[in-house]
């Protein structure tokens, strides 16, 4: 979910190079556009509208799924000396955490038919411990909740293994140019990682070169 650009379309492109079948999701044309010229099954998903999310079961019934990606996801960067909006508060909240939050119940069961992996792009800057400024303060606090989420959400889905992971600072419009990743380095360790996930695995929070992170 949230394959138009950036991290997930490169998901995309890496799992179709090893001839995978993906089911990709977008929420204009022109990203339906891009994941179709990848071999991608596109479908159309706005995260951010609840009614958009409610529709995805029913597109996906019938399916077993190795491994499900949550992507989608806004940024701010403002700090704790400046307050939130209420719009811009709740556009985080509503991709970042509401989305992932309102995909689980529908995508979560097809994963545990297939005793898969449900892995969702968070960021370590939602990580309690050893915080160092307020920068992006809004955008760490969505990424806080995302984590619990997960943590939380994994008791019931005890045949799936899901995981919060953090691509690391990746070169994408989020990142900037000055990212030490590439999006292909990124999206390249998050699947080599990803592809060690087993049961002992189930609600914890990884960086994308296997590193586990502790004290969230």
């Amino acid at each position: 979910m949230g394959a138009s650009r950036g991290i997930g379309l490169e998901f995309a492109r890496q799992y179709r190079e090893q001839w995978d079948r993906v089911i990709a999701t977008a929420r204009d044309d022109a990203g339906l556009a891009r994941l179709k010229a990848l071999g991608a099954q596109a479908l159309k998903l706005d995260v951010a509208d609840p009614a958009s999310v409610a529709g995805l079961g029913w597109q996906l019934e019938g399916e077993k799924i190795d491994v499900a990606l949550y992507v989608a996801g806004v940024y701010s960067t403002d700090g704790a000396t400046v307050p939130p909006t209420q719009e811009a508060f709740d556009s985080l909240m509503h991709t970042n955490v509401l989305g992932a939050m309102q995909a689980i119940p529908q995508v979560a069961p097809l994963v545990e038919a297939a005793h898969g992996t449900f892995v969702f792009i968070t960021s370590e800057m939602g990580q309690i411990g050893g915080v160092g400024s307020s920068f992006g303060w809004a955008y760490r606090v969505s990424k806080a909740a995302l984590n619990m989420a997960v943590a939380s959400a994994q008791t019931d889905y005890p045949g799936a293994v899901l995981v919060a992971m953090s691509p690391g600072w990746v070169q994408t419009e989020m990142g900037g140019a000055s990212a030490t990743l590439s999006v292909e380095q990124s999206v390249s360790g998050m699947r080599t990682t990803i592809a060690t996930f087993g049961r002992k695995h189930r609600g914890t929070f990884y960086n994308y070169d296997g590193r586990r992170f502790k004290g969230w």
